[in-house]
């Protein structure tokens, strides 16, 4: 076999030490060379703050310690999003991480509270859901070892509030003290080779040549190799996804920090808050067919819990994807790959999936074009579900109060979002596609907490008397909140396990 030996990633950041860490982790050095170009000038992006579950399992995979990652990155715990005048002004819910009860039998739960809910017998769902309750709340803590796989406790799905800086110098520790080389400094050329076009090396502007088999593109919008020099194209979605800048800053820290992240609309847009250990991250993602730039970093400041640390730093995007993730020899990652707005903090998984795709379809030298194929429709997939899923929230909203949102009230949705909401409205189904990255209580939750409410729901669930379905309703609902009841307030958690000390002190 002709193997592929030398590893090029092209751009630091979260994604380039996240694929760089991975690749050493799994790969080795034996048999493998890895390289990391940066540019200390260059700089990255930075925005992404808050994450899914899924990161877990990728540090687990790295080995990481948890508690010595959340000291390192400053984190929080994070249960799930808060949605704040979304489907109107002065209605909340909470996408929680969680499952939402727990089915009877065959049904899944949320059918059982449809029939309920339209009965007047059931409360808001979110009353069902443990992290839901517990983010509400300000509660935390992981499953402990000692509650029965039947508890809620023992099934708490939680994911992280961190800096995205310190996560990437953390990275590179750990990469580099396992074998990685980092090279700083910019790129002046990338060299095709004949007759193929793939990426044969590129030149430093110092003049080095740096050769390569198998070439990452972390380089961030520009796509320095994927677009720049391959010219992949590139599917513009800012029609269905009208936000294209903006703002971030960092504020102090304002009272304990909750244990999800909030989402509030506003008039053009939608403002977010990540609450870490030592600040709280602020952002406005804005349409500037809307609203002018000075407008938005104005309301943005204004609209801060705490003092600001900083100026707000733009952003300037076009939603979308690369028309291809893999071409020749480049895999894109990260905002090289294409740049979906972190509504539901997708950005992180989205390079951590691209990552793990690529180890199990890890090529060799030959780059059998029936695996980069399968790469790219897999991708492809993964971010078009992701796609469907954020328009939801901007397409299913009462609120007609602003020409912002008075456009995505009445613009037209994909067809496969639109079979989606219909089944859903019809009697509250829905089924998961494949590995699709959100699943059914996700898409639930969204829905209900977006307005779609069901026109009925499941007929079985009719099989039910009503006495044996308020009793089993009572019980979920009970349960889950005396086993939040339990459950230590999130500042208190951090405080006994994992307080981290100020920052230039660890």
């Amino acid at each position: 076999m002709n193997r592929i030996k030398n590893i090029v990633i092209v751009g630091g950041g979260s994604a380039g030490w996240m694929a760089a860490s991975a690749l050493v982790k799994v790969l080795g050095t034996e048999n493998y060379s890895i390289r990391l170009i940066e540019s200390e000038e260059i700089g990255i992006v930075g925005v992404g703050e808050s994450t899914l579950p899924h990161l877990r399992l990728f540090n687990n995979m790295l080995g990481i310690n948890e508690i010595e990652f959340v000291k390192e990155t400053q984190a929080t715990f994070k249960l799930g999003i808060q949605f704040v005048d979304w489907l109107r002004e002065g209605q909340h819910y909470v996408h929680a991480f969680s499952p939402t009860g727990r089915d009877y039998g065959r049904l899944p739960f949320h059918q059982c509270w449809l029939k309920a809910w339209r009965m007047g017998r059931a409360s808001p769902i979110g009353d069902y859901s443990l992290t839901a309750l517990a983010a509400e709340r300000g509660k935390f803590m992981p499953s402990p070892n000692d509650v029965p796989a039947s508890s809620p406790l023992s099934n708490i799905a939680y994911s992280y509030q961190f800096d995205a800086g310190l996560y990437a110098q953390w990275l590179r520790r750990y990469a580099e003290a396992r074998g990685v080389k980092r090279t700083e400094g910019k790129i002046r050329q990338t060299v095709l080779r004949e007759p193929d076009g793939f990426v044969d090396a590129v030149v430093m502007e110092n003049g080095e040549r740096i050769d390569g088999d198998l070439f990452i593109d972390c380089s961030g919008f520009r796509g320095l190799l994927i677009e720049q020099a391959l010219h992949t194209g590139y599917e513009d979605w800012s029609h269905w996804l009208p936000c294209n800048r903006a703002l971030a800053v960092p504020s102090e820290s304002f009272g304990q920090p909750t244990p999800y992240t909030r989402v509030t609309a506003r008039p053009a847009g939608w403002q977010w808050r990540i609450p870490l250990q030592h600040r709280v991250g602020n952002g406005y993602v804005y349409s500037s067919n809307h609203i002018s730039d000075d407008e938005a970093a104005a309301y943005l400041l204004s609209h801060l819990d705490g003092k600001p640390l900083a100026d707000p730093r733009p952003l300037r995007f076009t939603s979308g994807r690369r028309k291809k993730f893999w071409n020749k020899n480049v895999v894109a990652l990260g905002l090289a790959s294409g740049f979906i707005e972190p509504l539901e903090s997708t950005s992180i998984f989205l390079v951590q999936s691209g990552i793990a795709r690529l180890l199990d379809l890890f090529p060799e030298a030959d780059f059998n074009q029936v695996l980069i194929d399968r790469y790219n429709a897999q991708s492809v997939f993964e971010w078009e579900r992701i796609r469907d899923f954020l328009i939801l929230h901007y397409n299913a909203t009462e609120r007609a109060d602003t020409p912002f949102w008075d456009y995505c009230r009445t613009m037209s949705i994909p067809d496969s979002l639109r079979g989606y909401i219909e089944l859903f409205r019809n009697s509250g189904r829905y089924f998961r596609d494949a590995d699709e990255m959100f699943t059914v209580t996700s898409w639930v939750q969204v829905m209900i907490g977006q307005g779609i409410l069901p026109q009925s729901y499941h007929p079985v669930v009719d099989q039910l008397p009503e006495a044996e379905l308020d009793e089993f309703l009572g019980d979920v609902k009970n349960v889950v909140a005396t086993c939040v009841e339990a459950m230590p307030m999130h500042q208190v958690f951090i405080d006994n396990y994992c307080k981290a000390p100020p920052l230039g002190l660890s």
